[in-house]
């Protein structure tokens, strides 16, 4: 199945592409490889998803919340696509950035919300490589922040 297959039998609605809002690109294409830039955690109303994992919120919630970031790493695929998400050959990298207290250490279970969502999206084109690591802080206050690295055919 395609990537547009997936989403339609998954019944995800993704994101409209945020634009960016500091001195970036929200994608880069070069040669083969796009890449996108960090995608933050934004609820499917719009609303950021704030707090720190391990106080506010549950190692749950950050995956929820990585999903959410994998949702908009796919709409700004497929932008950079011109709406074309076949163009995509593989995700080859993720790196996610968990928002958490000092002793929380289930940071690769948060990210796995993003990389499970992924590998629905794209299948088997959806494997990656991962880091999933700790800050005390992201932009805005939100939980959870998730980049990638994609290769186009």
């Amino acid at each position: 199945m395609s990537a547009e297959d997936n989403i339609n039998k998954l019944n995800i609605d993704l994101p409209k592409a945020a634009d960016p809002v500091g001195s970036y690109v929200a994608t880069k294409i070069v040669n083969k490889l796009l890449y996108i830039s960090g995608q933050i955690s934004i609820d499917e109303n719009g609303q950021l998803i704030k707090g720190k994992i391990g106080k506010e919120l549950k190692t749950d919630d950050g995956y929820k919340a990585a999903v959410r970031c994998a949702l908009n790493i796919t709409a700004q695929a497929k932008k950079a696509c011109n709406g074309d998400l076949s163009k995509i050959k593989s995700c080859i990298k993720l790196t996610g950035f968990v928002n958490s207290t000092d002793d929380f250490i289930e940071q690769p279970k948060v990210i796995n919300g993003a990389s499970d969502t992924i590998v629905k999206i794209f299948g088997d084109s959806g494997t990656h490589t991962r880091a999933a690591v700790s800050t005390n802080s992201l932009p805005l206050g939100v939980a959870v922040e998730v980049d990638a690295i994609f290769e186009l055919n």
